[in-house]
């Protein structure tokens, strides 16, 4: 009997207990300022300058470490960005933690080990985010605010709620984006306007990039990335809307796969504590009902 229960035991708890060890220990070395995890190259310290003010006209769309969000991002992480730059690494890390522990639960640390997963925490970028929304955009479509006025081409997902012509959630998803724009835009009408400037020069203009990408045009994946979608949503399957904002992301960067960890959650029977949550479970219950 105790056999049993210690496998158990191994398979469920320690490798989340590791995982919040080592994740635990990279918040303590972005506190202290330890290096290498906070150069200022990093990218979610581009996020932290942004409490100076916002420069579309001087950020290259094809360098690592630019601001290349909206103002209204901008203006819901102010509170935090106003903290010591070491104390903001901190704050900033132990809040993507947490929502990949969320998203995939007992499978943080083989999960972590996967060089994308590494990097973006390493990065701190905000694709975790992504996934997070993602995944709660299927019960709280407002969610998708987050990604459409973030990196915009995650909207692609969006192709799910029209094609099974769930038009209230269609509806809920693009009028929460369309008010906090228009909110945003009251406090900062000019950052707006250099933000979609800066989308028009990404989308217009070539220039060299400055990282590790997969060089497939987005010509080419585009209409793969909607075919994904559409094929999911006509067939109730809703772990491949990851697949298919991954594939729309405008470059493939290496870290940008991390998008693919929200497929975990979204697959039927899982027992993550975002699958448990979508399906309205307070804790995530082996053998439970799969999420429609």
């Amino acid at each position: 009997m105790i056999r049993p229960r210690l496998r158990t035991l191994v398979a469920t708890r320690l490798p989340i207990d590791a995982f919040l060890v080592a994740g635990g220990a990279l918040v303590a070395f972005r506190l202290l300022g330890i290096a290498p995890w906070v150069h200022p190259t990093l990218d979610f310290h581009a996020y932290w300058t942004t409490r100076d003010g916002l420069d579309y006209g001087g950020s290259n769309p094809f360098l690592i470490g630019a601001y290349l969000y909206s103002p209204a991002f901008a203006q819901a992480i102010l509170p935090i960005t106003l903290l010591p730059w070491h104390v903001f690494a901190a704050v900033w890390t132990a809040l993507i933690l947490g929502a990949y522990v969320w998203i995939v639960g007992r499978w943080a640390f083989p999960v972590v080990l996967a060089f994308a997963v590494a990097l973006e925490l390493y990065l701190g970028q905000i694709d975790i985010l992504l996934a997070a929304a993602i995944v709660a955009g299927f019960r709280w479509p407002a969610a998708w605010a987050f990604p459409l006025l973030t990196k915009v081409a995650p909207g692609v997902g969006l192709v799910w709620f029209a094609v099974r012509r769930e038009w209230r959630n269609l509806a809920i998803a693009l009028g929460a984006t369309a008010a906090i724009v228009a909110a945003s835009a009251l406090f900062s009408p000019q950052a707006w306007g250099d933000w979609l400037d800066l989308l028009r020069r990404n989308m217009l203009e070539t220039r060299a990039m400055d990282g590790a990408f997969f060089a497939i045009p987005l010509l080419l994946r585009l209409p793969v990335a909607i075919a994904v979608i559409v094929w999911g949503a006509l067939t109730d399957r809703r772990w491949v809307v990851p697949i298919g904002v991954l594939l729309a992301m405008p470059v493939l960067w290496t870290n940008v796969f991390t998008l693919l960890i929200a497929v975990i959650p979204l697959r039927a029977g899982a027992t993550t504590p975002a699958a448990a949550w979508l399906r309205g479970s307070s804790s995530p219950v082996p053998g439970a009902r799969p999420a429609p």
